[in-house]
């Protein structure tokens, strides 16, 4: 095992040892000898089974077979969860055959960074994550169940998902994945038709015709965003059947592949003979595991706060640190779009997880000694799935152990670049993180005067009046973080700005607000806490002010560090009425208790600041 692992996790086991214990009586206790359903009254237990039919009322009365919780994210707006529509009864069945039960216990919401981008609703995305995890728990609370398979793709539901069923942690748990859709547009051409529409030099048509051919069917889509960084992270984890993340929609294997996950479901229930409660799978190892693949693969930004409110709420204390620590000396294996030209379907073929997580357990980069949905330990997922024979039976064989693209995918012995594809920067603006792996080694460093926004759509306006031109400058756009405004993402800064990169100016981003895993190739320091809203140094930035950007080195610095302590607020959080509309009013009380960035930008305990909104931030506190 590297010794940077090693030290990583067992300091991650000793920050913990407290959370971790209590958790851990928690659920065990929940767990109970016999199913949570016997216990409940005639009346409560009758309504759980009104409408069911006669041989499935039966069973449920009893003991012996484990009744399973579908909980689905399904809509047939979003591509990504449009398959799931016929997932429940095609579960149900694989469940009977399996000697179980499965019932819909609920639904969670499931919105689209991609539609929302640039709207008002995208205040809403991240709230969401919270909102699932809560959605989560009711639809578990009824104890009618002794498992659970949770219907889940994107950006923000797989994390929710998961943070509400380790609430649940007594119950043994399968994430069912829907896959990617195939191939459209190539990233390349897409990317070239985007900054072309920045330029002014293709029309509104050409660009919708350029997004439509890209993202054209049902199924996940195939850049290499928070989505897939989601699914990569559940099969590390060992909450996903081994190499079922990347098989697309539609599919013979797909349809296999969800027929197991019910099967599986029912067998590692304490009926099904293997117990595994998804609280015992998500330790402190397979944590470490899911930010080494995290890294290994350039994944998303995004998951800086999600990995950290995911162990939190399985009793582990996850920091930035830690994943900085690992970033330092696990190497980039992966180039996916937007850290490549290739999309997830290629990486699927060149070897895809199978192959990463081979050559990232020979190199003693991952925990093998864990326990998984698959049986135990992490060797399971070097394992890809094939529909073998006449009847074509589901079989798992060994996967490759070479690349099939070394464009696409890498071993450990032969990596793109080193150190992984994030970066925790720290200075006297705070602390943030960069997506290095899509930034080019000459635009890692810059030093640049600030120009400063308090929303992205005064820079944009900047653009469009032709403001920006001829100069260096580092963007500051603040107030966007949890508690200003729910943290929205900013993609539409990277087109802009990487019009202005190409043109030779030196420009990068510094801001408390996301940008997730279609992070570009400008510089771009993401997630800054203290945020702005809460009297962060940002908060006090002027234009004009020397930035020090390093990616190299996990440098922010700022010539002004000794004044900003003493100037004003140059700016202002948004307030009251600049709320209203597309639902914000409703998220008051979440703007109000969030916690930072690095705590997981949570409302849930342990995850709340220790500062009140309005309340000074000294720059040695920061």
């Amino acid at each position: 095992m590297h010794p940077v692992l090693a030290a990583v996790t067992e300091r991650v086991v000793e920050r913990s040892a407290d959370t971790r214990a209590a958790y851990l009586r928690r659920i065990r206790a929940a767990g109970g000898p016999a199913p949570s359903r016997t216990s409940l009254g005639c009346a409560n237990l009758a309504h759980g089974f009104a409408a069911e039919a006669a041989p499935a009322k039966a069973a449920l009365r009893g003991r012996v077979k484990p009744n399973l919780a579908i909980v689905t994210s399904y809509n047939d707006m979003l591509s990504a969860h449009q398959p799931f529509v016929d997932y429940p009864p095609a579960l149900k069945r694989s469940a009977a055959r399996a000697g179980g039960l499965a019932q819909v216990a609920g639904g969670v919401p499931a919105m689209c960074d991609g539609i929302t981008q640039g709207r008002a609703g995208m205040q809403l995305s991240l709230y969401s994550r919270d909102v699932i995890a809560m959605s989560t728990a009711v639809a578990l609370s009824h104890d009618m169940f002794d498992g659970a398979l949770m219907l889940g793709v994107c950006d923000k539901i797989v994390p929710g998902l998961l943070i509400g069923a380790l609430s649940f942690g007594h119950l043994p748990t399968v994430f069912v994945p829907a896959g990617p859709m195939t191939s459209g547009l190539p990233n390349a051409e897409k990317a070239a038709v985007r900054q072309r529409y920045a330029e002014g030099r293709a029309s509104r048509a050409e660009l919708l015709d350029a997004e439509a051919a890209s993202y054209h069917s049902a199924g996940t889509c195939t850049f290499y965003g928070t989505a897939n960084s989601n699914q990569l992270i559940m099969e590390v984890l060992g909450l996903h059947l081994p190499g079922s993340s990347f098989v697309n929609p539609g599919t013979p294997l797909r349809e296999a592949l969800t027929d197991a996950a019910a099967r599986r479901a029912v067998a590692i229930t304490r009926q099904g003979g293997e117990p595994t409660p998804i609280g015992e799978v998500v330790d402190e190892k397979a944590v470490v595991n899911a930010c080494v693949a995290l890294l290994a693969s350039g994944g998303s930004t995004n998951h800086t706060i999600h990995l950290v409110a995911i162990a939190r709420a399985a009793g582990i204390e996850l920091t930035w640190q830690d994943l900085s620590e690992l970033s330092a000396v696990v190497p980039l294996l992966a180039r996916v779009y937007p850290n490549g030209t290739a999309d997830v379907n290629h990486f699927h073929a060149a070897g895809g997880v199978a192959f990463l997580v081979h050559t990232l357990l020979r190199a003693g980069l991952l925990h093998e000694d864990v326990t998984t949905v698959a049986g135990r330990g992490l060797r399971h997922y070097t394992t890809e799935p094939r529909l073998t024979g006449a009847t074509g039976e589901l079989t798992w064989e060994e996967g490759p152990k070479t690349s099939g693209d070394l464009d696409v995918l890498r071993p450990a012995t032969d990596p793109f670049q080193t150190d992984g594809g994030l970066k925790v920067l720290a200075g006297p603006l705070g602390t943030g993180v960069i997506k290095t792996s899509a930034v080019a080694p000459a635009h890692r460093t810059i030093s640049a005067p600030a120009l400063v926004v308090d929303d992205q759509d005064t820079l944009l306006a900047m653009y469009e009046a032709g403001e920006l031109g001829g100069r260096d400058f580092v963007a500051v756009v603040r107030y966007q973080g949890p508690a200003a405004n729910g943290m929205p993402e900013l993609h539409k800064l990277t087109p802009v700005l990487g019009v202005l990169q190409d043109r030779g100016q030196r420009v990068a981003i510094v801001t408390d607000g996301r940008m997730s895993g279609a992070s570009g190739k400008v510089p771009a320091a993401i997630h800054l806490t203290p945020e702005a809203a809460l009297g962060g140094p940002l908060s006090r930035v002027a234009d004009g002010d020397l930035i020090t950007f390093d990616a190299e080195r996990g440098v922010l610095d700022v010539a002004a560090a000794d004044d900003l302590q003493r100037r004003e607020p140059t700016g202002r959080a948004p307030e009251g009425e600049e709320f209203a509309g597309t639902g914000r009013e409703l998220f008051a009380a979440f703007r109000a208790t969030v916690g930072p960035a690095d705590r997981g930008a949570s409302v849930f305990p342990g995850a709340v600041p220790t500062f009140t909104p309005g309340q000074e931030v000294s720059l040695e506190s920061a």
